[in-house]
């Protein structure tokens, strides 16, 4: 549960009287921000829209998760949270948390590099746009993160990018349906290969080995699953200042509209700050980095803050889902695993289609039998005998599909929804391409190919016009070269404002199909050197 923010908890939350920088945002991007600047000397404030999750009630979390009626354990929804959609819906509040530690409070924790491909399109495929940075550039900055983060994994993906060093933690071992896959897999010729996990297989940096729960989304109890409230703790024992219950409301900038003076923000008691900085840095995701730009519009900004290029808000990206999954005539042994260990990225960089896929070899494929009990109208040895019908014989397929940025996709103010606050509230335009279809249709193709290899009674597909987004908000501030068409910098400093930073999957031009928590956390620690170099 999280901690109270209503009046009267006795929290301060006033203004630091001096802050070298403000971070607005404590997911992973801010959190990492915010501890090496903090490390490093800085007087350092992070606003955080919403609460502390107090660690001790992550079982209680994790009840609330698996029980019949219960509500979300994160606590989004309401008016806090609302927003539109045009175009094909798209669920935001499905995988967003507002508190400290962000949407890695129940994320799946699968952390993988881009691909070399993946910052050049425009120059290898002709589509898309090039990064301002290479591999080559950010390749230290994934190698410093994964040690941040804990990652577990293995040197045996033929596919990856290159890399020398070990990764920080011994890969967890394939499970019992990777090996019933595997047989079927080398039939045809296709490569499985471990897949990454910022979760510890041993103990690390102060946490727990994995416990096994099967939870992991939405809820880890033992915190063997990494969450950026670690690196917020490190933040606050190196001085940093995190004030909750904060949501800034704008930022505002000097009379000649160059630097951003202060975040505006608001508290449980109806008061409103303003928490003043030498640097700035917006750290709220991919939908509420943009909304914050363009809830600052001033007479000098029209157009929202950082946007004289009409790119904020613009080129919003997710990754879409492919699967399949069916019953196969032996024990699967599914739902012992919450995550996924094996995974393929053989068609990653093909060219046909261009947009790249990832097969996912899934180890939660069928109900939960726990799930399914607490949920059942049945008892005794009738329940008994419906578990033993549905429960040990699903297997599934997953995997993650590329989707190209477009200008039509965005993020935009609602001109009539208001949220508590009296701020509009985001509009999702989003639509998917021909294109991308086709590419989910391809990865839909060598599912099927691998299941009824397998002898797999193929019961359902996820394909183009049933599938949806994996909730991996990317592109709404996209960085570049070139002031007229992004929004930021190589360094993730906005072209228009000096003194203002942004970190996440927003600056991504292009979003690959690979899970963008690892490149965040990047982009991030190479971001907070650059800065560090301009206090």
């Amino acid at each position: 549960m999280a901690e109270d923010g209503g009046v009267g908890d006795g929290v301060d939350r006033a203004p630091a009287s001096r802050a070298d920088v403000c971070v607005v945002g404590s997911g992973p991007a801010g959190a990492l921000v915010a501890h090496r600047l903090a490390e490093q000397g800085a007087d350092v404030v992070v606003l955080e829209a919403g609460p502390r999750f107090d660690f001790a009630d992550r079982r209680e979390q994790q009840e609330r998760h698996i029980r019949p009626g219960m509500d979300d354990p994160w606590e989004m929804g309401g008016p806090r949270d609302d927003y539109t959609t045009a175009g094909r819906h798209y669920p935001l509040n499905a995988a967003r948390v507002k508190g400290v530690g962000g949407s890695t409070l129940h994320w799946q924790g699968m952390v993988m590099r881009l691909h070399e491909r993946d910052f050049e399109m425009e120059t290898r495929h002709g589509v898309g746009v090039d990064w301002p940075i290479d591999y080559e550039d950010l390749r230290p900055y994934y190698a410093d993160a994964e040690r941040a983060l804990g990652v577990a994994g293995a040197m045996d993906n033929p596919y990856a990018p290159p890399r020398e060093e070990p990764y920080p933690l011994s890969a967890f071992p394939p499970s019992y349906s990777d090996s019933l896959f595997a047989e079927a897999c080398e039939r045809l010729g296709i490569d499985m290969h471990s897949v990454p996990n910022a979760r510890n297989s041993e103990p690390y940096d102060g946490r727990a080995p994995c416990q096994g729960y099967g939870t992991c989304r939405p809820v880890c109890p033992s915190g063997a699953k990494y969450t950026a409230e670690s690196h917020v703790e490190k933040a606050e024992s190196a001085g940093a200042r995190v004030i909750d219950h904060a949501p800034v409301q704008r930022l505002e900038h000097d009379d000649a509209g160059d630097v951003v003076e202060a975040a505006v923000y608001a508290t449980p008691d109806g008061t409103g700050h303003r928490q003043t900085a030498r640097r700035f840095v917006l750290a709220c995701g991919g939908v509420e980095n943009a909304r914050l730009l363009l809830l600052s519009a001033s007479e000098q900004h029209p157009d929202g803050l950082a946007n004289s290029s009409d790119a904020v808000g613009r080129f919003f990206m997710d990754h879409l889902f492919a699967g399949a999954g069916g019953r196969l005539d032996e024990r699967t042994r599914q739902n012992h695993v919450g995550f996924i260990t094996s995974e393929c990225h053989q068609f990653y960089d093909d060219e046909d289609p261009i947009e790249g896929t990832k097969l996912e070899f899934l180890n939660y494929a069928g109900p939960s039998p726990v799930i399914e009990a607490l949920h059942a109208e049945t008892w005794g040895d009738e329940l008994l005998a419906q578990l033993r019908e549905s429960y040990g014989t699903h297997i599934a397929m997953g995997g993650l599909v590329e989707q190209l940025p477009e200008a039509e996709n965005r993020i935009t103010l609602d001109p009539e929804r208001r949220d508590d606050h009296g701020n509009p509230v985001p509009h999702v335009e989003w639509s998917l391409s021909e294109r991308t279809k086709r590419a989910v249709r391809r990865a839909n193709d060598v599912q099927h190919a691998i299941l009824e290899e397998l002898g797999v009674d193929i019961e359902w597909t996820v394909g183009p016009e049933a599938t949806g987004p994996a909730y991996h908000q990317m592109g709404t501030t996209r960085m570049g070269t070139d002031p007229d068409e992004s929004v930021v910098d190589a360094e993730c400093r906005t072209h228009d404002l000096s003194n203002l930073w942004v970190v996440g999957s927003s600056v991504f031009p292009t979003g690959g199909a690979m899970n963008p928590t690892l490149t965040i956390a990047a982009l991030s620690l190479r971001a907070a050197a650059s800065l560090s170099a301009s206090l």
